[in-house]
């Protein structure tokens, strides 16, 4: 199944890796290498993950408090958020 990412996601991404890798450097890979193992799962199984609202799931990043939202379209999963959890819930896709 082809996966794709929304513009919102991808900044999500930038900016959480940016700050991680303020807080110490290398950091940042980690989380992206986490995220990507999140992703390899939801591609592998994309309809094992909860339906949060909506028709949107999310599936949770590996020591990290992220969770990527995404929707499961015809041909295509659609990445819509790799949203920090610390954040209001309101500001979620």
């Amino acid at each position: 199944m082809k996966l794709s990412y929304t513009e919102r996601s991808s900044e999500d991404l930038d900016i959480a890796i940016a700050w991680y890798e303020k807080q110490r450097r290398g950091l940042g890979f980690e989380f992206l290498d986490c995220v990507e193992v999140a992703i390899k799962s939801i591609v592998q199984s994309p309809e094992l993950y909860r339906i949060y609202y909506s028709q949107f799931r999310g599936c949770l990043v590996r020591r990290f408090p992220f969770v990527i939202f995404y929707t499961i379209e015809s041909d295509a999963i659609i990445v819509h958020s790799v949203f920090d959890s610390r954040q209001d819930p309101q500001k979620r896709p």
